[in-house]
């Protein structure tokens, strides 16, 4: 029997990154979402930061212009001005996700039942604009209860834990992904996951029942980074050669 489709969310902030290190246009991670679209994405993510470390309103609005036919999928803070730019921006989806100033990337899962007002709310206005909703959670049975009662349609599962563990800890890790994967198909919410995901480690959670998508972007990155390195280099080679004539 045919197991059902699974979507791929490539993120593309870390294209943004690179831009970023030398402050001028390239590369552009919209080519980036292009080439992903056609390399068989089923949607691009970008991750507004407050601090604009990466993916900046141009990026977000060029995206939002350029990227149709697949799903466009926002990670954001819960936080007043980013609920406005989902809602002027209209992504397809608005991953909600904890954000702290001096962190390299997304540390752990919101904390729903903390803020569950502050969640809440945000949730409300975005669903309002018919803007679908993700929660960023930890998986267990806490996180997953608390992102029902906030309202959202979907929870993304933090997989950075299995990903982190060593050879016998990924096995609990894996089955804590699927044990809150059955809790929050009950308690009716779509699931997808991610964080720290790569070409080692993928296979067993892309194989669990009951997954809605999995969002991937810095292993891709990387190894779109080295494996077009040669014909980078071929290319530039060749245009030297053609000017030395």
């Amino acid at each position: 029997m045919e197991k059902p489709g699974i979507i791929l969310g490539v993120n593309v902030d870390h294209v943004a990154t690179l831009r970023q290190a030398r402050g001028g246009a390239e590369p552009d991670p919209l080519m980036g979402a292009t080439l992903a679209i056609l390399g068989g994405a089923d949607g691009i993510t970008v991750h507004l930061r407050e601090d604009r470390r990466h993916i900046n309103d141009r990026d977000l609005r060029l995206m939002r212009e350029l990227v149709t036919g697949v799903e466009l999928n926002l990670e954001m803070a819960p936080v007043g001005e980013m609920v406005e730019i989902a809602i002027s921006t209209k992504p397809e989806m608005s991953t909600l996700v904890p954000e702290k100033r001096r962190e390299l990337t997304t540390e752990g899962g919101l904390d729903v039942k903390g803020e569950f007002k502050r969640l809440s709310e945000a949730v409300k206005k975005l669903k309002g604009a018919g803007i679908d909703v993700s929660l960023f959670i930890a998986p267990d049975e806490r996180s997953v209860e608390w992102a029902a009662k906030a309202g959202a349609q979907m929870v993304e599962l933090h997989t950075g834990y299995y990903a982190n563990a060593d050879r016998k800890g990924m096995q609990k890790e894996l089955e804590r992904v699927r044990s809150a994967i059955d809790m929050a198909r009950g308690a009716g919410l779509l699931v997808n996951a991610g964080h720290g995901l790569n070409y080692s480690n993928v296979h067993q959670v892309a194989a669990l029942p009951g997954l809605r998508g999995l969002y991937i972007g810095h292993s891709i990155v990387a190894r779109a980074v080295l494996s077009g390195m040669k014909e980078a280099v071929s290319a530039m080679k060749s245009l030297i050669t053609e000017a030395r004539g």
